[in-house]
């Protein structure tokens, strides 16, 4: 896909994020903004997937280590094709299976249920793992927050991925530089990640979330990568694409009203236009 052809997906995404955490009056819609270019990215271009046989066991597998941006999550898999856009509306209201963290049992496309913070990365290098052992081509990839860095379960992961050189894996931070009670340096600093990584026996790359070309880069680089797992630190904006969400630790875990809602909208209906004159350019 080109680069305006990714960036009209992700605004589809991040319209399905908004919609769907609206209807829902709950849930989680700053990091999944911020992550919605890597999301994008990673089921429009990178990941050999396929929503008509969504457990291909050759498939490409990704964990959402930080399952609360699982709004940005399921739009992605429902604008990829894995089930009906329209499903959106119905997250997290009684009966849907689109719950408030991924469910593998119940939603097609998702290869890990995840949720509790710092445990998702742990599934995620079991699976490489496993396709070393078994001699599989397919790569893993897992989404992790940089608030959630901060549980000692993610770092214990990183550590084995290193010590068994499982470059079948490629760990992402979403590196939005905020959480839930603020900035993450104010409540308990990752910092440097980088660097951090580099110790576990990482190879690491620092990219703009928002950048295509950074991004597709990053992720060929990481491809080539032998002997060490990758760490890809993108380096995003909280609440992407949303005017009054944007680097606003507020909008980590609350739904907007009717009247947030339509101008939230409004704003991502100014991107689309912005893209398709672009587009006519």
């Amino acid at each position: 896909m080109t680069n305006l052809e990714l960036a009209k997906a992700a605004n589809r995404v991040r319209k399905g994020i908004v919609s769907s955490v609206h209807s829902a009056k709950a849930g989680h819609p700053g990091g999944s903004l911020s992550a919605a270019d890597v999301y994008t990215f990673l089921y429009f271009e990178e990941m050999n997937v396929d929503p008509e046989n969504p457990k291909d066991p050759d498939r490409d597998r990704f964990v959402l280590s930080k399952g609360h941006t699982a709004p940005g999550y399921y739009s992605t898999l429902a604008n990829r094709g894995f089930f009906p856009v329209e499903d959106l509306l119905t997250l997290r209201k009684l009966g849907s299976y689109l719950q408030g963290h991924p469910d593998m049992k119940h939603i097609p496309g998702v290869d890990m249920s995840s949720g509790s913070l710092g445990q998702g990365i742990s599934a995620a290098v079991g699976m490489a793992l496993a396709g070393k052992m078994d001699k599989k081509d397919y790569r893993v990839y897992t989404l992790l927050g940089d608030g959630e860095i901060q549980e000692g379960q993610v770092w214990e992961a990183s550590m084995f991925a290193g010590a068994r050189n499982l470059d079948n894996l490629c760990v992402i931070v979403d590196n939005n530089g905020l959480q839930i009670d603020g900035r993450i340096e104010d409540v308990c600093s990752p910092y440097p990640i980088d660097q951090k990584f580099e110790a576990f026996n990482f190879h690491v790359i620092n990219v703009d979330a928002h950048n295509f070309d950074e991004l597709r880069a990053a992720f060929a680089e990481a491809r080539a990568q032998k002997g060490k797992p990758t760490a890809i630190i993108a380096h995003s904006v909280k609440g992407k694409g949303v005017s009054f969400m944007e680097n606003n630790a507020g909008w980590h875990g609350k739904a907007p009203n009717d009247e947030e809602y339509a101008t939230a909208m409004a704003d991502l209906e100014k991107i689309d236009a912005e893209l398709e004159k672009a587009g006519e350019a």
